[in-house]
């Protein structure tokens, strides 16, 4: 059952839910990560219908609180399209770089891979490991190299190369670090100089609750995101997080990780995800 659905069935057999009734399915959706705003949206329109009805005026509510933009991949209209994939560390940034590569090649794109998160040799030599476990070439260079030399050298490549996508794995950034976050904007300016962005991930923990937001405003401040990667949705994740930042930023959740392997990964669907809550 889902993550208030055992109140839904509940108030779906009572003719007139109670005072307690209503603070129960806030409470549920508050434990749910969707947060303060958008849960008290959500009581305040179940209970302007009739019992029956709460359960469509909750679904119709949650539906339209997430954001209206594409869920596609955004691409160049000719040549290589850049993506950066950023985050802090420990969300599983190198390893969604990695699935999403996979499941473009899967689609018969080609794709180069750039190692970018050069302040840690393990994230460099983990994405180098999935570069050869998935036949994906991976640019990378010294350890402790400058990130935007890397990000340029990848994208030259690109070009010369002629791939679908370079997919940038960039370093793993404190969202309360400026200067940090300032050479996340660097590595995308100079990336532009070779060719175009045309998707910032921001890959994002599931289990983190709110604090994913703050993560996700901040990050939005210093780039221009796309869209978000939300990973561990298969554990014990509340999951109504992604609700809370599509409400709060608009910015769409395009891929969710729903495991350890390298297949899973899959395109989020907005229906699915709301049932699964309800």
């Amino acid at each position: 059952m889902g993550l208030f659905g055992k109140f839904i069935s509940k108030i779906t057999r009572t003719p007139n839910a109670t005072t307690a009734d209503w603070d129960e399915l806030e409470a549920a959706l508050l434990q749910s990560d969707i947060g303060p705003e958008l849960s008290s949206k959500v009581v305040m329109a179940a209970r302007s219908v009739k019992t029956e009805s709460a359960l469509d005026a909750i679904t119709f509510t949650l539906a339209s609180s997430l954001s209206n933009r594409s869920r596609e991949i955004e691409r160049a209209s000719s040549g290589p399209s850049a993506i950066l994939v950023v985050g802090i560390n420990g969300t599983g940034k190198t390893t969604s770089t990695a699935k999403l590569a996979k499941l473009l090649v899967s689609n018969d794109e080609k794709v180069l891979l750039a190692a970018g998160d050069t302040f840690r040799a393990a994230a460099v030599d983990q994405l180098r490991t999935w570069g050869e476990r998935l036949d994906i070439e991976v640019v990378y260079g010294k350890e402790g190299a400058d990130p935007a030399s890397v990000a340029f050298d990848a994208a030259q490549q690109s070009l010369a190369r002629n791939v679908s996508f370079l997919i940038v794995d960039t370093a793993g950034r404190m969202h309360t670090k400026v200067d940090l976050m300032d050479q996340l904007g660097k590595v995308k300016r100079v990336i532009e100089k070779v060719l175009p962005v045309t998707e910032v991930l921001l890959v994002l923990d599931a289990t983190t609750g709110q604090n994913g937001l703050a993560q996700a405003r901040v990050f939005a401040e210093a780039v221009e995101l796309t869209g978000i990667i939300l990973t561990k949705t298969d554990g014990s994740a509340r999951g109504g997080i992604a609700l809370a930042i599509e409400a709060s930023l608009g910015v769409p959740v395009k891929w969710i990780g729903t495991g350890e392997g390298a297949s899973d990964f899959k395109a989020f669907d907005s229906k699915e995800y709301i049932d699964s809550l309800l």
